[in-house]
């Protein structure tokens, strides 16, 4: 099994404003190349461009290619669970929107301390057991947003789980709140399949600060800027799945040349990435990795990762005269709401993988635009 995975969550649209104007034709032409390149593994979730992946998925990949083909992993979202038969309800509804038969890998959605509380309470990882028994899932395992610890306590607890979706890339690879590293150890000490999910942090480490991107291409003028994120976690052992959430035929193509026949980084290679993390941490501001998460039931219909996208862009080119991004920030406020419109009602932070003080960092969006 080749190692990149195509991630479902970040497809290519017809107006980047609606979640679901999904650009079909292209979407089939790069899954029709994936799998023409020998790449196997299909990944999507319950709540993906707004409930719709799994449907898209359906389209593009089951109802063209043979399902022997490929492999299809979605998760069950517990954050949205409330009580036991919503757990059947939604994955007999995923089966349906997928088509596909049976899950290859089937994930616990999310896991940190809040969600992990709710598995246990409802009984999630007895119920994903029972789907393996049916047949209806190949492996089971979970996607994982928490400090190290809490991995180790729920790996030791439940050692039926065979893999663990981690956030792995080389900024967060010594972050204190995301533990990159701290829970691949983790991972690997109880021997599981690793599963890497953001490797490009969300096309942060895609676009990184021109000094970062000079010292990349002094080494290998070839290689694209995102291809040492997806091969630093590749490269690493036990490691046996990197998804990325690719958006046009381009960004496919670029990943399938260099990971069709992966060389792993060399000591050197690694280095330069952690200069790399020493110059964006530099100048980053909001550690926002697009997920959307947060979106989803705000009541002041904020667009959050956006603002924080035009913060991030804003502070990297604080020394020009002129920017856009305020430009952009009026544009959206048309039909959204303002940054300093949040009433800090705090159900963004508890549903941002990467732990932001959501309220906080929108009050300085709202310093910078207002």
């Amino acid at each position: 099994m080749k190692k990149l995975g195509f991630g479902f969550m970040r497809l290519p649209l017809l107006d980047g404003g609606d979640q679901t104007s999904f650009d079909k034709v292209q979407i089939c032409r790069m899954v029709d190349a994936f799998l023409e390149n020998g790449f196997t593994y299909f990944d999507t979730a319950y709540m993906y461009h707004d409930f719709k992946s799994e449907c898209v998925l359906k389209e593009v990949l089951v109802e063209r290619h043979p399902r022997g083909n490929y492999l299809i992993a979605s998760k069950l979202p517990t954050m949205f669970l409330k009580e036991v038969p919503d757990m059947e309800r939604i994955f007999t509804e995923q089966l349906e929107k997928t088509g596909a038969g049976y899950f290859d890998y089937y994930l616990l959605h999310c896991l940190n301390a809040e969600n992990y509380a709710t598995a246990q309470r409802l009984g999630s990882f007895d119920f994903v057991m029972n789907k393996k028994k049916e047949g209806t899932v190949r492996k089971i395992g979970f996607s994982y947003h928490d400090n190290a610890e809490l991995l180790d306590e729920i790996l030791t607890a439940h050692p039926e789980m065979e893999f663990v979706q981690l956030q792995i890339n080389y900024l967060d690879w010594e972050n204190e709140t995301v533990q990159s590293r701290k829970c691949y150890e983790v991972a690997r000490r109880h021997g599981k399949e690793i599963l890497v999910m953001e490797p490009v942090k969300g096309g942060t480490l895609a676009n990184v600060p021109p000094r970062a991107e000079r010292l990349l291409k002094s080494h290998e003028p070839d290689l694209s800027v995102p291809s040492w994120a997806i091969r630093f976690a590749a490269s690493l052992e036990n490691v046996s799945m990197v998804l990325s959430g690719m958006s046009n035929m381009a960004q496919i193509e670029d990943n399938m040349s260099y990971m069709k026949e992966f060389k792993p980084l060399t000591k050197e290679e690694t280095a330069i990435c952690m200069q790399v993390t020493d110059i964006i941490n530099s100048t980053i501001t909001v550690p926002c990795t697009a997920c959307r998460y947060c979106v989803d039931g705000c009541p002041m219909n904020i667009p959050i990762p956006d603002y924080f996208a035009l913060l991030n862009a804003e502070q990297q080119e604080i020394e020009k005269p002129f920017t856009v991004q305020g430009t952009y920030y009026d544009n959206l406020i048309v039909e959204h709401g303002k940054a300093s419109d949040c009433i800090s009602c705090q159900q963004c932070t508890e549903h941002c993988p990467q732990h932001i003080d959501i309220p906080e960092m929108l009050k300085k969006v709202a310093e910078v635009f207002e």
